[in-house]
């Protein structure tokens, strides 16, 4: 069932099956590991921290809030090269039929290499982070890559993207249209699609970047081990068309098999196309229609990934679609934390799901059903995933600087 703090910010509460199987079988640690060898190989790869933000916890009641910083992941400002780099490797060694001993950081980058493939195109379609990604994937390893954005894309993330040489190319549409174009036109040109969603026949690369995705996890563990934290009892996630959601809930249902954690998706109010997928309850994934008009340009997608949604449907608690200003809010608490806690970069999608959790531990009253079927209190540790950093400095700036999406005043905070 469904409940609604404001007009704009609603739940659906589930008992999930708890069908760990597609989870086990795609996010299991040995796949983690497979995944974070190669990633250990590339130059500019160092762990991201997992920042307590213990003031803010003992704010809201619980035991520890945890951000996992992917602002911090390489030169990108997002984790979304650790999905795409990946994928690219996976794709390579599987057309050169080698092994992981073979395949190494160090021969994809060999001239023996690049004479064995040639030159080749990879493209995708893109909101920002992942055509950055694959634009700084393929440029590193010698080939040519074109992505495809939407007609809202800022400037900003379009020349981030043009900065690693790759040709952009702006479809008249939403991100499912440029999904839909940049398919057709690989088709057509022989171009090798690296995209983070799947459709029918597509599947084996989208499942190799979400499987790079668990790099970060497999670091987030190792944190949490050393904190002497066994495991978070929350995970909130945002999600677009459900990749990142899909890594994050089934490494750790994969992992904590017999005693998981509670997982929430959150989503923007005008994109929430796996928040439909629930509501329709048959299953099956579910599409949204129109703009997808929201400052959360990751997570600006109507069209779920079915591999994604095989995992979340037997394992998520909750899922949540809010207004744009419930993510403004979360950049704004991790950019002036409270003393003693540190500070964070966090943009428009990266901050969501920590904006959604303040929100419900404010309204408290309004949210106590959600609280309660989440059993969330004083023993809760929570872990959020800063997926990405200022990807859109003027927009960032907007927000923070000059109070862009503000809070309705009756959700203002009173303590």
């Amino acid at each position: 069932m469904s409940r609604i703090l404001s007009p704009d910010f609603s739940w659906i509460l589930r008992n999930p099956s708890h069908e760990i199987w597609h989870a086990d079988n795609l996010f299991n640690v040995e796949t983690a590991r497979k995944a974070r060898h190669f990633h250990r190989q590339l130059p500019s790869f160092r762990q991201t921290p997992l920042c307590s933000l213990s003031e803010l916890a003992q704010m809201l009641g619980v035991e520890g809030i945890y951000v996992k910083d992917e602002s911090q992941r390489l030169e990108l400002n997002s984790f979304k090269a650790m999905g795409g780099s990946f994928a690219i490797f996976r794709y390579l060694q599987k057309r050169l039929g080698l092994s992981d001993e073979e395949m190494t950081y160090k021969f994809l980058i060999s001239k023996e290499c690049h004479d064995m493939t040639g030159t080749l195109t990879f493209a995708s379609a893109t909101d920002g982070n992942h055509g950055k990604g694959i634009a700084w994937a393929s440029r590193m390893l010698g080939h040519k890559c074109n992505i495809y954005v939407h007609k809202e894309t800022s400037q900003a993330r379009i020349d981030a993207i043009r900065m690693f040489g790759a040709n952009v190319t702006v479809v008249d549409g939403n991100y499912d249209d440029a999904v839909r174009q940049v398919a057709e036109d690989a088709r057509d040109n022989g171009w090798i699609i690296i995209s983070d969603t799947s459709w029918a026949g597509y599947t084996e690369v989208p499942t190799w970047i979400m499987q790079g995705y668990t790099t970060m996890l497999l670091e987030a563990q190792e944190q949490f081990a050393g904190m002497g934290i066994e495991r978070p009892t929350h995970i909130f996630v945002q999600a677009g068309v459900g990749a990142l959601a899909a890594s994050v809930i089934g490494f750790y249902a994969s992992l904590f098999k017999n005693d998981l954690p509670k997982f929430v998706v959150v989503e923007p109010d005008k994109a929430a196309c796996l928040y439909l997928s629930a509501e329709v309850g048959d299953g099956q994934p579910h599409n949204v229609t129109g703009d997808l008009d929201t400052i959360m340009a990751g997570l600006a997608c109507g069209e779920p990934s079915g591999i994604a949604w095989d995992v979340l449907w037997p394992l998520v608690d909750a899922f949540i679609k809010v207004p744009d200003y419930i993510a403004a809010r979360g950049m704004r608490i991790l950019a002036t934390p409270l003393k003693g806690d540190p500070f964070v970069i966090s943009g428009e999608s990266g901050a969501v799901g920590l904006g959604a959790f303040y929100s419900m531990m404010n309204e408290k009253e309004a949210c106590g059903e959600l609280i309660k079927h989440l059993g969330i209190d004083s023993n809760s540790r929570i872990l959020f995933i800063n997926s990405e950093g200022n990807t859109d400095p003027v927009h960032f700036r907007q927000i923070l600087w000059d109070g862009c999406d503000q809070v309705p005043q009756d959700y203002w905070t009173e303590r």
